[in-house]
């Protein structure tokens, strides 16, 4: 049997054996016996060489022209769409997604480099008038600076691209860490980066445990700003890290989702949506659906049909909202049904949670979707569809536990993420003007 893949990191344009020349193994989670390959097991010493090769970079990197590293973006899309039958089916070997989501992960890898490769030339800034004569007032956007990217096993070339591709557009150097229980589909994603041209040291890739590798980045006085998504208790070691050295820092966490079903409904389509949005990637998305809130009226009804279509998976039923089922985020293929008197009571239970990332609603009365599009205390809602189902052209993020408020995803809201607003006056009136201060 052949020796397993050595994967190495890429810092400053090479691709390097960690200091401590140590790795670990990357198994097929479907076959234990399958050894994908070895990664590199770095340390502090390696984040140091990564943070300050993109330091480097980042001066060179930011005066590239903007329409030109989107070009360099948009081949990235190529060479991925290219790939994608060959990065889905090792994916799938990596983590074990299954072959159809994969391709669905890679695609979405594609979407946002042709997507984000397009705000190149859309970088838009603004004018407005001056208070005083003979003097013009603009804002501009500019790079943050080194960006520490960490990202989460369960869609591992997606999210990687949500982070990375924006960040590059803007201006920005990278040192991303992707998760060590999925490290391959972020290594091509790197790898792609390098074919295109993209100059040494922009983009660094260390892999290695959270403690090892993801604390000393978010640490790192030399790192502007770190987007991070994983746990909400992981999240908040990250805010209190960035905290002490004042850094910007993007948070996207797990959720408690709720679907609510109304006694209007269509039944058939809610427990479609039930199905898919519990139990689709065995419930390991974010926004996967994790609590059913059924009007008294249809909730029989709707259970029946639920769990005969489910019946070799697991639903709660009989749950009340005080369990810990309902409550904490369980991140696998678990759904629990709790019963509502009315839209505002299903409403009260819905955002009764510490958690605000997604939720929906299956009504066919227009003026109670509305309703609870205004109530629902989430970051994403769906009207007559599921939790799951983000759109790349679209923000994605939520509130509460499961977000700081940066959107990644939609175009405007990314950049926001990462680039941050330069003021620029010039005065051409040939003499002091005094602003902030009475003239008359």
């Amino acid at each position: 049997m052949a020796e397993p893949k050595s994967y190495r990191n890429f810092i400053d344009g090479e691709w390097v054996e960690c200091a401590a020349r140590e790795t670990f193994e990357d198994r097929n989670p479907a076959d234990r016996s399958e050894v994908i390959g070895t990664f590199q097991r770095s340390s502090q010493a390696d984040v140091e060489a990564a943070v300050e090769a993109a330091r480097r970079a980042h001066r060179r990197w930011r005066q590239v022209p903007a329409p030109k590293r989107a070009e360099s973006l948009f081949r990235m899309g190529e060479i991925l769409l290219k790939r994608k039958e060959e990065y889905a089916r090792e994916m799938t070997r990596d983590m074990g997604k299954t072959l159809k989501e994969a391709r669905g992960d890679v695609q979405e890898a594609i979407d946002v480099c042709y997507y984000i490769a397009g705000e190149g030339r859309r970088m838009f800034g603004f004018t407005t008038p001056s208070e005083l004569p003979n003097k013009s007032c603009s804002s501009l956007r500019m790079p943050v600076g080194v960006c520490g990217l960490i990202t989460p096993w369960n869609f591992p070339m997606a999210i990687p691209s949500w982070k990375l591709i924006p960040a590059l557009v803007c201006g920005n150097t990278v040192v991303i860490k992707p998760a060590s229980d999925a490290p391959l589909s972020c290594y091509h994603l790197v790898k792609v980066c390098q074919e295109v041209g993209i100059p040494r040291g922009v983009v660094n890739y260390v892999t290695g445990g959270g403690e090892a590798v993801g604390a000393p980045l978010t640490r790192h006085p030399g790192v502007s700003l770190v987007s991070f998504t994983g746990s909400s208790e992981t999240s908040r070691q990250v805010n209190l890290a960035c905290a002490d050295s004042y850094k910007r820092v993007s948070l996207e966490m797990g959720g408690k989702n709720a679907m609510i079903v109304l006694d209007d409904a269509r039944l058939d389509l809610a427990v479609d949506g039930a199905l898919w949005g519990a139990f689709a990637t065995t419930g390991q998305r974010c926004t996967a659906t994790s609590r059913i809130i059924v009007h008294k009226k249809v909730h029989k009804e709707f259970v029946d049909r639920l769990v005969e279509r489910a019946s070799v998976l697991k639903v709660f039923a009989g749950v009340t909202r005080a369990m810990r089922i309902a409550r904490e985020e369980i991140f696998g293929p678990v759904v629990c049904i709790l019963a509502a008197d009315s839209l505002d009571d299903a409403l009260e239970i819905a955002n009764d949670t510490l958690y605000g990332l997604s939720s929906s609603i299956y009504t066919q009365d227009l003026n109670k979707a509305f309703v609870a599009v205004r109530e629902l205390e989430t970051g994403i809602t769906y009207v007559n569809s599921s939790t799951i189902g983000a759109e790349t052209h679209l923000p994605f993020g939520g509130t509460r536990r499961s977000g700081n408020g940066h959107r990644e995803g939609a175009a405007h809201t990314a950049i926001e993420v990462f680039s941050e607003w330069k003021t620029v006056y010039v005065d051409y009136s040939g003499k002091l003007q005094k602003a902030q201060i009475d003239n008359n």
